[in-house]
């Protein structure tokens, strides 16, 4: 069974989704949800939902959503 589910880019291991934030995108004013990831060394990453080709950036406010 294969899994969608990117790895963590700092340690490796299998992610999991956390939900979708509702943000504001700086280069076109609009908004846009951001998925969510977490994996279970705690690392938050995210990417906008929109654009799932492009890379996880780190989220910027990780104890939010721990």
């Amino acid at each position: 069974m294969t899994s969608d589910a990117p790895t963590c880019p700092d340690c490796d291991q299998a992610m999991r989704f956390g939900g979708f934030v509702l943000c504001r995108r700086e280069d076109d004013g609009e908004r846009v949800c951001r998925s969510l990831w977490k994996c279970p060394a705690r690392h938050v990453w995210w990417h906008w939902a929109d654009r799932p080709d492009e890379a996880l950036e780190t989220c910027p406010v990780p104890e939010m959503f721990l």
